[in-house]
């Protein structure tokens, strides 16, 4: 019974992951491979990837340097 809500617990965030890249228009991880095919640990770099994306660095707020 524990095994299933922690496989459940999983899935469920594995899911959240999923479903941000998928609103976002990513389907293929940065290899080429169909996000729906990995793991949760490489879904979550995928989506780390995204959000570097997403940073305008063309304003001063932003810029790192």
């Amino acid at each position: 019974m524990i095994a299933n809500s922690v496989d459940l617990h999983q899935d469920m965030k594995r899911n959240f992951v999923l479903d941000k890249l998928l609103e976002q228009g990513i389907t293929k991880s940065q290899q080429g491979q169909d996000i729906h095919l990995l793991s949760y640990e490489e879904l979550k770099y995928e989506l780390v990837l995204q959000s570097f994306r997403e940073i305008d660095v063309a304003k001063d707020a932003n810029r790192w340097f």
